[in-house]
C-alpha cells in the first residue's frame, strides 16, 4: 500500500500513537483541486489529520467532518472522513497565492488566518458531536493539539507536514498524533515532553525517507512501542449521478419546472471530488415527475 496509518501503543498503553504517509492522497487532491502550494500543503495537513482522526471512530458507518473557516484569502478548508481512513476534502478559494513566512515556510496559517475549528462526529446517534475551538495559530497541527486538550481533555502532540515540489506537485506529506491516556504517570509525562520538544518538523522526517513506523520508533522507541496494525488510506468520493439526483429531487417540482423551462439542462459539482454531473432537459423531466 502507497499511503497507510500505523496505529501504536507505548508505555504499557499509557500513550496510544498514529502516524501516516500519505503522499498519494494529497497529491491527488492537488491534482483534482488544482491547488496553489500554500493551498495544498492546508488541505493536505487536514487531510492527513483526518484520515488519522478516522481511523479513532469505532463504528463501521461512523463519520468525522472537520471544517475551518478562516476569514484569511484561503477562507476554509473542509474535510470528511470515515472509520477506514477514507477522506476527502476541498479548499473553499484553491488559487490562494502567498509569499513564504518568517521562517521561509508555505504561509498555511496566513492563508487561513483567524476563525474556527470544528470537528463533527456522527456516530448514529440523535444529534452529531460537535466540538469548536478557536483558531490558535491556523497552522491545522497547533490548533488540533489544542482542540484535543479543550474539547476532548485528551493531551496530544499533533504534527503534520507537506513538502511540495517546485513544479507544484507533492514531495512528501504525512503526520503523527501521541496522546496520552488518562493513567499515564507524571514521569512518563514529563519525559514524553522532553523527547517530543527535540522533535524535528514532520516533513524533514519523511524527506529523509522514514516511513510511519520509523517515525513513531523515532519519537516512542524508548517507552516500549508495540505497533498494533497498519491501515491503508486514500482519498474517495462517494458522489454519483444518482445520489446528485436526489439533490436535484429535492428542490421541489416549482424550482425544477423553472430549469426546465430554460431548456439548457443543468450543471451540478461536487465540491469534494470536482466532478461535473451534467442533466439534460430530458433527464430533468423524469427527475420532475419523481418530485413533490
Amino acid at each position: 500500500m502507497s499511503d497507510y496509518i500505523v496505529r501504536a501503543t507505548a508505555a504499557n498503553a499509557q500513550i496510544r500513537a498514529f502516524a501516516a504517509t500519505t503522499k498519494e492522497m494529497v497529491e491527488y487532491a492537488r491534482s483534482i483541486h488544482n491547488t496553489s502550494p500554500v493551498a495544498s500543503a492546508g488541505l493536505g495537513r487536514l487531510l492527513t489529520a483526518g484520515a488519522m482522526m478516522g481511523s479513532m471512530l469505532k463504528g463501521e458507518k461512523d463519520l468525522l467532518t472537520l471544517q475551518i473557516k478562516g476569514e484569511g484569502p484561503m477562507r476554509g478548508i473542509t474535510v470528511t472522513a470515515d472509520s477506514s481512513a477514507n477522506v476527502k476534502g476541498y479548499v473553499l478559494v484553491p488559487q490562494v497565492m502567498l509569499p513564504p513566512n518568517a521562517m521561509g515556510k508555505l504561509d498555511v496559517g496566513g492563508a487561513v488566518g483567524p476563525g474556527m475549528l470544528s470537528v463533527i462526529k456522527d456516530m448514529g446517534l440523535k444529534e452529531p458531536y460537535v466540538g469548536q475551538i478557536e483558531l490558535q495559530t491556523g497552522e491545522i497541527a497547533d490548533d488540533l493539539t489544542y482542540y484535543f486538550a479543550v474539547s476532548e481533555q485528551v493531551p496530544s502532540t499533533v504534527g503534520l507536514g507537506v513538502l511540495m515540489n517546485k513544479d507544484n506537485t507533492v514531495s512528501c506529506a504525512g503526520g503523527f498524533i501521541i496522546q496520552l491516556m488518562p493513567f499515564a504517570e507524571d514521569e512518563l509525562i514529563t519525559k514524553l515532553e522532553e523527547k517530543l520538544s527535540t522533535v524535528t518538523s514532520v516533513t524533514g522526517m519523511l524527506s529523509k525517507g522514514m516511513t510511519p513506523e520509523m517515525i513513531l520508533e523515532e519519537l516512542l522507541g524508548e517507552f516500549g512501542l508495540e505497533i498494533l496494525d497498519k491501515i491503508p488510506t486514500c482519498f474517495t468520493c462517494n458522489c454519483s449521478k444518482h445520489k446528485v439526483e436526489k439533490v436535484l429531487i429535492s428542490l421541489g417540482k416549482e424550482e425544477l419546472e423553472d430549469i426546465i423551462k430554460d431548456d439548457k439542462g443543468v450543471d451540478l459539482n461536487c465540491q469534494f471530488c470536482n466532478t461535473d454531473y451534467h442533466f439534460d432537459t430530458e433527464e430533468l423531466k423524469r427527475l420532475y415527475k419523481a418530485s413533490k
